[in-house]
């Protein structure tokens, strides 16, 4: 299940972990114009941990779920 609010400057997307046990924490995604932010609670160090990941970088791994094994690199085309 996941849930999507848009506020003032960015989308807000929350992913809840509804498979089987042992579940985990909800993931808490930012996406700003320029970056992304995730976030999900640690509970063993009892705070939010929190990586910010470019544009370019969220495009590279959308692009990697659905590729074999390997190195890659993406080329834009002028659309993009």
């Amino acid at each position: 299940m996941f849930t999507i609010e848009h506020e003032f400057d960015s989308t807000l997307i929350t992913v809840v972990d509804d498979g089987e046990a042992p579940l985990q924490e909800d993931l808490v995604i930012n996406a700003f114009q320029e970056c992304v932010t995730v976030e999900q609670y640690d509970e063993r160090q009892d705070c939010v941990q929190k990586i910010t990941i470019s544009m370019s970088q969220l495009r590279d791994l959308a692009a990697a779920m659905n590729l074999p094994e390997g190195s890659y690199s993406l080329v834009l085309s002028k659309q993009d």
